[in-house]
């Protein structure tokens, strides 16, 4: 909390109107006008498995993702050899690392399947490798539903197909600078360890510790903090029904 000089409340003979200079000062106070350079205020890593031209594996990390159901809109740089890579394909596979690979994303943070590399990437330090899994110490499997393989090491691999994409970014003053990608999941494998015990397909929050990118850093998730009323609601609401009849 902000330290507010103390002559400021005294002009006003009224406590009430001392009481409520205060409030609105404290309001105007905490909140200020800023321009940060990125948003990126928290979301799960993923590393994005995509097949190359030559049948090898790209392996991305990247955490512009977000899920409603079943399906998962992604964020790419327009130059992203990934997303050229998912643009040919039109599949991937979404590996969701813990807390505990940490290190091995890490690896991967300024490596590029673009060759050449790209004037910015080139100038922030990023370099082209070929053989990323073998850098990062990660191996991979098939998949069971595309060519793309999953990361052994992630306790959450989704196989998805790519069902859209369109240009991502604008503003008044500039084109677009990215693509936003909308993938459909059609099969999760995930870690028995972190499943609700005795249950075949609830994830038991209390056990996944997803890794979280906040404004270029790594975190973890601490406890929970609140009852939810969301989660009142019996999960088998929100199942999908048509696709999980399959």
């Amino acid at each position: 909390m902000r330290a507010y000089p103390f002559p400021f409340f005294l002009e006003f003979g009224s406590k009430k109107r001392s009481v409520l200079l205060l409030e609105i000062t404290h309001a105007e106070l905490m909140h200020i006008s800023v321009e940060p350079s990125i948003l990126y205020f928290g979301t799960p890593v993923v590393l994005l498995s995509t097949l190359n031209e030559d049948g090898t594996t790209n392996v991305a990390p990247m955490s512009s993702a977000w899920w409603l159901g079943w399906n998962c809109m992604l964020g790419l740089g327009a130059s992203s050899h990934s997303g050229m890579n998912l643009c040919r394909e039109r599949e991937c596979v979404l590996n969701l690392p813990s807390v505990a690979e940490v290190e091995a994303v890490n690896r991967l943070a300024r490596l590029t399947g673009s060759n050449p590399v790209p004037p910015w990437k080139q100038s922030v330090g990023y370099r082209h490798e070929k053989n990323k899994c073998e850098i990062a110490g990660l191996t991979s499997s098939p998949s069971t539903e595309v060519r793309a393989p999953r990361i052994d090491q992630c306790p959450v691999q989704l196989e998805a197909v790519l069902e859209r994409h369109q240009p991502f970014g604008q503003g008044p003053d500039k084109e677009p600078g990215a693509i936003a990608y909308e993938v459909r999941v059609v099969r999760a494998h995930v870690d028995e360890a972190i499943l609700v015990p005795n249950s075949e397909h609830r994830i038991d929050p209390d056990r996944w510790r997803p890794l979280i990118m906040s404004f270029c850093r790594f975190y973890g998730l601490g406890a929970e903090v609140f009852s939810s009323t969301l989660a009142e609601i019996p999960e088998q609401a929100y199942r999908p029904a048509p696709h999980m009849s399959r």
